[in-house]
Order: C-alpha cells, then sequence, then structure tokens
C-alpha cells in the first residue's frame, strides 16, 4: 500500500456525519481519542453538506445550537470532501461517497446506519452513551 499524504501506510478513511460532531458536548465523548482507540491511524473526513448542516444548527440558540458550535470547531480538524450531488440528501452523499472510497462512516442516524450497513460499508457509532463502538 502506499503511503498516503501524512506518510502512513494504515490510515483508515473515516467520513463523519454531522451528529457525532455534538457528542463531545452532549455526552463527554472525546471523539477522536475514541476513533483512534478503534481504528489506530485514521484520517478524517467530513463533506461540505455536513459542514452546512453544522452551521445552519449553530445559527441558533439553546445547548443544541451550542454543541453544534463546537461540533464545527472539531470539524476543523477533518479533510473537507467536496461533493458532485448538490441536489442529494447530505445522507445519500454520505452512502454514495463511502461506497466510493471505501471510507468508514461515523453516524448515530439510525436510518443511515441501517442503510450503510446494507451495503456492506462499517460503520461506527455510540454505544451506552460512553464511548464508541464499530459494527457492520
Amino acid at each position: 500500500m502506499a503511503a498516503d499524504r501524512h506518510g502512513s501506510t494504515g490510515r483508515v478513511k473515516v467520513l463523519i456525519d454531522t451528529n457525532v460532531f455534538t457528542l463531545p458536548v452532549q455526552f463527554g465523548i472525546d471523539l477522536f481519542s475514541e476513533l483512534e482507540r478503534l481504528l489506530g491511524a485514521f484520517e478524517p473526513l467530513v463533506l461540505e453538506g455536513t459542514l452546512r448542516e453544522l452551521e445552519q444548527l449553530g445559527a441558533g440558540s439553546g445547548k443544541d445550537a451550542s454543541a453544534a458550535r463546537v461540533g464545527r470547531m472539531l470539524a476543523q480538524r477533518c479533510t473537507v470532501v467536496e461533493t458532485s450531488a448538490p441536489a442529494a440528501t447530505v445522507d445519500e452523499q454520505i452512502v454514495r461517497y463511502a461506497q466510493i472510497s471505501g471510507s468508514t462512516v461515523v453516524t448515530n442516524d439510525v436510518a443511515l446506519k441501517n442503510t450503510l450497513r446494507e451495503k456492506g460499508i462499517r460503520v461506527i457509532g455510540m454505544r451506552k452513551k460512553k464511548t464508541l463502538e464499530i459494527s457492520g
């Protein structure tokens, strides 16, 4: 396997969904430490659509908006992925990109998890509101 831009040959591509970026505020989960615990070396990815969702959620007030603003800051640690399907929903874009790139997807969206598993895509989600776990 050829080395990636970080010089690592074993980095796992991990596409992170909007709802996962709020976990640190909502449940005290250290997102990037948990992913490293599960996967070792990984490359965090975020879709442009996910960033837009975080911005929209963060524009309001209250606990959820605050969590989204923190999530937006965390997303800055990710490589931003441009998608060529602007009419598709963000979830559809996630599925499509994961299929093309072979990425693992981190989400807590039950419907999205089910769709990803049906397509043979590895999924990481929250377990017992304390940690993350791999399924599929």
